[in-house]
């Protein structure tokens, strides 16, 4: 959860930056590939 809310931020943070440039810009495709450990165990997202 901790990488995909700083993946997050990471994205916000270029889009702020370059949004005078490119106003129609988007931000898509954040998902969880893949993940090791924790309660749930592993998880892979099938494509």
């Amino acid at each position: 959860m901790e990488a995909l809310t700083a993946v997050s931020v990471a994205a916000l943070t270029i889009y702020d930056m370059c949004k005078a440039i490119d106003k129609e810009m988007t931000i898509d495709g954040i998902s969880l590939l893949e993940k090791k450990g924790g309660r749930s165990g592993h998880y892979k997202k099938t494509v």
